[in-house]
């Protein structure tokens, strides 16, 4: 099939790739001339394993190209992809839709026979109604099939999720618009990936509620982790003792210091407002925003707590900057937060992170970024784990304990056992548990 999507950002630089992949004839377009010039290159403006390898792979097969004429991009196409950014729009945190809706103006424009259009984008409930009507008020006459499909790409494991997902949710409302989204993913019938057929607005909304039920698991265990630190509980075995429970399941439950990144944050804040819009107000979703804004102060507040008495002027060593391992994303990360409150405390900070240093150095100023994390806990006062980046999961704490002026240890992903870590010399920190609350310790 000839596949168009507009769009090179995360979404829609993998979809592109991976459609590639299936041998599908894909073009991706893109406004930005800098940016499609690179990728013509084979180079990737972001970080996601195995995608740099997916995009020059494919592009060597020319099966995949990039162009920053739109026009070009959907002549002939038979589903075209919008997947253009929809960030909190400012003011009042709904989904700004500004792209969305150019973006099917110019397809409209460019459209010369049936087409099947596809929002790949998160968007509200009743955006595929609106894209919609700009492409028939563009293109009076023509044929137009507006699909919803959202995505569910967990970055740092994104191409994994793209061709073996657990669903694939396509809202539609014709039976053609049905059978080219069949052909679309027909590739993917070998895994017996589940396509889920509804309406058009049902996938809309399922993607939102997708991911608020996520956070909302998050955002549970790390209110339970504050708990078992009161009570003397392990907020660990709480977790793999409810998770065990198959009704519950096992992930999202690992307490932390919040959640962040591209989605969670601007998808239930949008959530909430097109609730608020349809006066049908979302409690349990308003609460987990709330806790969760809040907890990523608490975070640097636990911090200071740990260095004792007059902070100022003390060092803290902050350990993982990006929001989740495996990604350079930075947006709304955890670490932003806790940074800033050990500053306003008077914490000078040092930091390292494998892969979102420049990312970060614009929203952390006076932060001395550092080339690994041996550097970054030399001379320390403590030392704060607060991405689980594989580098970070097998550290000399030895080493680390004897660079340090003080030896403290903050983990607030609960990585390193608390007995190796006080084995080491290290005063330990963590997340809903204790030395004295784990199994096996005295």
């Amino acid at each position: 099939m000839h596949i168009a999507i507009i769009g090179t950002g995360y979404v829609g630089l993998v979809s592109g790739a991976c459609f590639s992949d299936f041998g599908h004839d894909v073009v991706c377009a893109d406004k930005d001339g800098a940016k499609i010039d690179a990728l013509r290159q084979g180079s990737v403006p972001i970080y996601e394993p195995g995608l740099e390898d997916l995009v020059r792979r494919n592009l060597g097969g020319r099966r995949l190209t990039f162009t920053t004429d739109v026009a070009a991009a959907v002549r002939g196409a038979e589903a075209i992809f919008i997947a253009v950014g929809t960030p909190s729009r400012r003011g009042d945190g709904h989904a700004d839709l500004t792209h969305v809706f150019a973006a099917a103006a110019e397809i409209g424009e460019a459209l010369t026979g049936p087409a099947v259009v596809v929002t790949k984008s998160t968007v509200p409930v009743g955006t595929g109604d609106e894209v919609e009507r700009i492409i028939r008020e563009v293109a009076p006459g023509i044929e137009v099939f507006v699909v919803s499909n959202p995505e569910f790409l967990r970055e740092g494991a994104a191409i994994e999720d793209f061709k073996r997902p657990d669903r694939i949710v396509l809202g539609a409302e014709d039976e053609r618009a049905v059978e080219v989204m069949r052909e679309v993913y027909r590739p993917l019938y070998l895994n017996r990936a589940p396509l889920l057929f509804t309406s058009r607005r049902t996938a809309e909304v399922t993607k939102y509620a997708a991911n608020a039920f996520l956070a909302t698991k998050v955002t549970f265990i790390n209110e339970i982790a504050d708990l078992c630190e009161a009570v003397g509980a392990d907020v660990q075995d709480v977790a793999r003792g409810i998770g065990l429970d198959n009704r519950i399941g096992s992930k999202f439950l690992h307490a932390g210091p919040g959640y962040g990144g591209s989605c969670f944050p601007k998808d239930t804040i949008a959530l909430l407002k097109t609730a608020q819009d349809y006066q049908a107000p979302l409690r349990i979703v308003e609460a987990v925003v709330q806790v969760n804004d809040s907890r990523k102060r608490a975070m640097g507040r636990k911090v200071i707590r740990a260095l004792g008495k007059e902070p100022r002027a003390k060092w803290a060593a902050v350990l993982g900057l990006t929001f989740k391992p495996n990604t350079d994303d930075m947006r709304d990360a955890p670490s932003i937060s806790i940074v800033q409150a050990l500053q306003d405390a008077g914490v000078k900070v040092r930091a390292f992170d494998p892969e979102g240093m420049e990312q970060a150095r614009p929203m952390m100023p006076g932060v001395d970024f550092c080339s690994s994390p041996y550097e970054a806990a030399e001379g320390t006062d403590a030392v704060v784990l607060v991405t689980e980046w594989d580098v970070l999961r097998a550290l000399d704490l030895g080493r680390i304990a004897r660079s340090m002026r003080s030896p403290v240890m903050v983990d607030l992903r609960n990585i390193y056992p608390p007995e190796e870590v006080e084995a080491a010399g290290l005063s330990w920190h963590g997340v809903g548990r204790s030395p004295r609350t784990v199994a096996g310790t005295d």
